[in-house]
């Protein structure tokens, strides 16, 4: 019988204060997908870490084609064949598509770039993920969905044997979604062994050969392809059933939001019209580019709007930016929460008392912040430590609760949330969940964009539907569907 592809066994991988990693065995045959699944802090990133020669295990052993494997670092991987797309994207801004793709591969003729052969070969692998960009575009011109496609196209490019996928699909659309699964299948049927690890359990029937888990940093199972279900992954995952029930709405109050004729900078020729009444959830879906991320950032002062007024509990927004918005009681929590909703280095304190920071004369008032610390810390359930660790140590769930435990401090009146649950575990999510459903009833209006259109569908009381930044159509809760909502993303109806 032929060696496994890949095998890691009895990896233990320590962290300062941490034990990541405790005996943990993994095995990938050629042409198999695995999805690996877990709370966030089970472990998983860092397993694959290790696969991908990032961390040097502590203790085990790894075997590529049944040969004995000690990496020393990521290029080595990569030159053996293991490409690793990180959940967290790792591009750089000021490099072109090309450039980004060929980063450290580029090809040459002497000392001189082959600029037009790379340009080519970018084209087709970007054409195969349907990722439509020039090659000389600026990756800082991306969308954080496309430029997680960029990643993926990256690893593509590179031919690799193992493709380990750390939440592929995190910042895509539906749409995007499918052309990622057909370029799985296609992969898988030319030999090349896949890890995909996601939060999205529906995703994982799609595309999984076999399910692996991780709990506290052990191995809590396996799933054959005809043992795979939800129930059964989510006993894995956490130990308990979880389930993520249909909000049940209650009448709205007040208006709270009222938009008229906003223009975004990025479409411009489109005005968008709505309101939001307190205690009311409204969802907006659409495709990746339909405009929902620019909306709310134009909302909150974050882009520049072109034209349109805004009003927040009737008072309208006249010096528009994110401290006036934030004043008046519209705050936003952002796609990229590393990036624009945490500062990492600093404490889970600091972090959580950064908008409504007081003063003692000269100097901070650290009573506050450290009650402040404290008290969210035991509302908003987090784990890993307490408030006086780094927010960057904590995993994606803990991170997203902090940064809505920040913009609560400050009694917001409208909440604007872009992708709340983006690489959250099924555990964090439901936690989220019922944050949000106890906010809306204590009469507090939620704007939200969601790629995924099942909680879209379980969150909101109306559905707005974009599509390339016009508003496509507004559907009462009684009237949506996927299909209906899909619909007018594509602008195939108009309601």
């Amino acid at each position: 019988m032929a060696a496994p592809l890949l095998e890691a066994r009895g990896i233990n991988k320590a962290f300062p204060g941490v034990l990541a990693l405790r005996g943990v065995d993994f095995v990938l045959q050629r042409g198999e997908v695995v999805a690996l699944i877990g709370e966030n802090g089970a472990g998983k990133s860092t397993l694959m870490k290790v696969l991908a020669g990032v961390h040097t295990p502590d203790a085990g052993e790894l075997r590529l084609d049944g040969v004995a494997l000690r990496l020393s670092g990521p290029a080595e991987a990569l030159r053996l064949g293991i490409a690793l797309i990180h959940q967290e994207l790792s591009l750089c801004d000021n490099l072109t598509v090309a450039g980004a793709l060929f980063l450290g591969a580029e090809l040459r003729r002497g000392p001189f770039l082959r600029e037009a052969a790379m340009a080519a070969a970018a084209t087709a692998v970007l054409h195969r993920l349907g990722l439509e960009v020039s090659p000389q575009t600026l990756v800082g011109a991306l969308s954080p969905g496309q430029k997680q496609l960029l990643e993926i196209a990256r690893a593509l490019r590179a031919e690799a044997r193992v493709l380990i996928m750390d939440e592929p699909t995190s910042s895509l659309t539906q749409v995007e979604a499918e052309r990622l699964f057909a370029v799985v299948h296609e992969l898988k049927a030319r030999g090349v062994g896949i890890v995909y690890i996601t939060h999205r359990l529906g995703e994982v029937a799609r595309v999984a050969d076999r399910v692996v888990g991780l709990r506290d940093g052990r191995n809590s199972g396996e799933l054959r392809r005809d043992d795979i279900d939800h129930a059964r992954m989510v006993s894995l995952m956490v130990g308990r059933e979880l389930s993520l029930q249909r909000r049940t709405p209650h009448p709205p109050g007040e208006v709270v939001l009222r938009v008229v004729g906003l223009r975004t900078a990025a479409f411009a020729a489109h005005a968008v019209d709505l309101e939001l009444r307190a205690g009311e959830v409204v969802g907006i879906a659409g495709l990746l580019g339909a405009g929902r991320s620019e909306l709310l950032r134009a909302l909150f002062g974050a882009d520049r709007a072109v034209a349109g007024s805004i009003e927040v509990a009737g008072q309208r927004l006249v010096d528009h930016d994110p401290r006036a918005a934030a004043t008046a009681g519209l705050v936003l929590l952002p796609e990229d929460r590393k990036s624009q909703g945490l500062i990492l280095p600093m404490s889970v304190r600091e972090n959580l008392s950064l908008p409504t920071l007081r003063r003692r004369g000269r100097w901070l008032d650290r009573r506050y912040e450290r009650e402040l610390g404290a008290r969210s810390w035991r509302e908003l359930d987090l784990h890993g430590g307490n408030d006086q660790v780094g927010a960057g140590a904590l995993s994606g769930g803990n991170q997203q609760k902090i940064v809505l435990g920040k913009w609560l401090a400050a009694s917001p009146k409208v909440l604007l949330l872009d992708e709340p649950t983006r690489g959250v575990d099924v555990g964090a999510r439901a936690e989220i969940y019922a944050r949000l459903h106890a906010l809306a009833g204590s009469g507090l209006a939620i704007l939200f964009v969601s790629s995924e259109l099942e909680e879209v569908l379980a969150l909101a009381d109306r559905v707005l539907v974009l599509h390339q930044g016009r508003l496509a159509g507004s559907l009462r809760r009684d009237e949506a569907d996927e299909q209906r909502i899909m619909m007018l993303a594509t602008a195939a109806e108009s309601a």
